[in-house]
């Protein structure tokens, strides 16, 4: 039975020498190919500008700015407003670009190769120490033409220049628009409450909360009087009732007696009599007692009349008795409309004292909706406030900025393709491709090498193996092919020094650095 057989070194080699050729062809072919692609690739210049997010000039401790957001987050605003189609339409053509392509392309198709083009990439992000940001972002533009690419870079770092400045003034505007109306808003509905507040307060004037100590004063003071008016009405109630008895003496033509008012003597009393009585009385009460008074006028009457007739002694009795009696009624009358206006006070202040609770319900109400009104109009003004320093900021650009830090400059070399990695691979992929090549045509063939393949392929021993005789023809061949692997070997080192002194260094400079190296 056959058994399988493993090639050996030796076959390798003849294999190798059998397709010596091939293999030096696809070598030359694919290396050319790859430096054919490298060279043929047209080229992509790159402009590029940085740009700083520079930090608010006044200190935020004094003037805090309301466009405060996250740098990220309005680089991509911008991007997004600066990359509108309008925007982008207008660079195609000014600069006429995409005018060298192949193919005739669309509006749309040139607007989504110009968004491709353009690239916004952060640079930077370092923190301070006091723990502010520092944020740059890199804006470049790719074309086949360096001036152009130059030009372009230029276009859209102004673009975004202008367009942070005019989206922050719109920004600051546009809030303190905003808040300026609502407190407009605001102040309508504050002076509404306050209407309402003034309207209520004199709807109920006399019930007010603040007042109701006052009142509580009044009620007691009312109270007190209303005590005095009944005592001094009860005084004059007994004046009167002594002034009756006198003026019935009188009339009888006898004298009251002061012990026993109303009691007639059988003669009238002398004037010495009399002021020992009045003596005797005042020890015994005050100057209001009705027997105090009486006897007290009959002392003035007698001093007065000094012995006049009994006649006329009871005839004036008689008038001052009716007289006391009319003034002591005018008194009476007098004190009860005083009693009867001082209870309607009393009335009024009580009512007014129980009516104040409810009056205090409602006036919590209106007062707490006003205060509320009260805080949001002043919280809106301040707000306000700050929105306009804000917009002031803003306008004379002393708030948070965009700062050009390197302009675009003019390309010097390519940055697409990478021909030197296009050649690296060309002298890569050469080898491989070509001993893939082989492998390939080794693999379909179905050829016995040498007398152990023929071995194995028949199961039983070769005894005797004739080696191939070289012609002259065939070796005179051979040294041909041998030449001219050796040109074209000097051939392509030739080629690759030629791309290594274009391409990556030239060949003098390479020489020194080597050099430099062992020294």
């Amino acid at each position: 039975m056959a058994s399988e057989y493993e090639m050996s070194f030796n076959d390798y080699l003849a294999i190798i020498k059998h397709h010596a050729l091939l293999l030096i062809v696809s070598f030359v072919v694919i290396l050319g190919v790859c430096i054919a692609v490298a060279i043929s690739l047209p080229p992509t210049y790159e402009s590029s500008g940085t740009i700083l997010v520079e930090s608010q000039q006044i200190s935020p401790d004094l003037v805090a700015a309301n466009n405060n957001t996250f740098a990220d987050e309005r680089i991509e605003v911008i991007r997004q407003r600066v990359m509108t189609r309008e925007h982008l339409e207008g660079i195609i053509d000014k600069y006429n670009l995409f005018a060298s392509q192949s193919r005739q392309l669309s509006v749309s198709e040139k607007i989504e190769e110009m968004r491709n083009a353009i690239v916004v990439s952060l640079v930077s992000a370092a923190v301070k120490g006091r723990g502010e940001v520092t944020i740059a972002f890199r804006l470049s533009f790719e074309h086949r033409q360096p001036e152009v690419a130059n030009k372009v870079a230029k276009e859209l770092v102004t673009l975004f220049l202008d367009e942070n400045i005019k989206q922050r003034t719109e920004r600051a505007s546009e809030t303190t628009e905003f808040l300026t109306q609502e407190a407009d808003k605001l102040r309508v509905e504050l002076e509404a409450l306050e209407n309402r507040l003034a309207d209520f307060k004199q709807a109920h004037s006399n019930a007010l909360p603040e007042h109701q100590e006052l009142r509580m004063n009044m009620l007691t003071r009312a109270e007190t009087e209303l005590k005095e008016v009944d005592r001094d009405y009860k005084t004059a109630r007994e004046d009167l009732r002594f002034n009756e008895l006198e003026l019935s003496a009188a009339n009888a033509g006898l004298a009251t007696r002061p012990g026993t008012p109303g009691a007639a003597v059988d003669k009238p009393q002398d004037l010495a009599s009399l002021k020992a009585e009045y003596i005797r009385l005042q020890s015994l009460y005050t100057q209001a007692h009705p027997d105090v008074r009486a006897v007290k006028r009959k002392i003035a009457a007698l001093e007065a009349g000094k012995g006049a007739g009994s006649a006329a002694s009871v005839n004036l009795d008689v008038a001052k008795a009716q007289a006391r009696i009319t003034a002591a009624e005018a008194r009476i009358k007098s004190l009860a409309d005083q009693k009867q206006q001082i209870l309607g006070k009393i009335a009024e202040y009580e009512a007014q004292i129980i009516e104040t609770p409810q009056v205090e319900r409602g006036l919590v109400t209106v007062m707490r909706d006003h205060d509320n009104a009260r805080k949001k109009y002043e919280e809106i003004r301040t707000k306000e406030m700050s929105a306009k320093i804000s917009e002031s900021l803003e306008q004379e650009n002393k708030a948070e900025r965009f700062v050009l830090l390197e302009s675009p400059l003019m390309p010097e070399k390519p940055v697409r393709p990478n021909r030197k990695k296009v050649v690296a691979m060309g002298f890569l992929l050469a080898p491989v491709g070509a001993g893939a090549l082989v492998m390939f045509l080794e693999m379909i063939s179905q050829r016995v090498r040498g007398a152990q393949a023929l071995a194995s392929v028949l199961g039983r021993r070769v005894l005797v193996s004739i080696p191939y005789i070289h012609t002259k023809a065939e070796l005179a061949r051979r040294r041909k092919w041998r030449m001219l692997l050796i040109v074209c070997g000097v051939a392509t080192i030739a080629i690759f020094l030629v791309l290594l002194h274009f391409l990556y260094m030239p060949l003098d400079l390479l020489m020194f650095k080597a050099l430099g190296r062992f020294a």
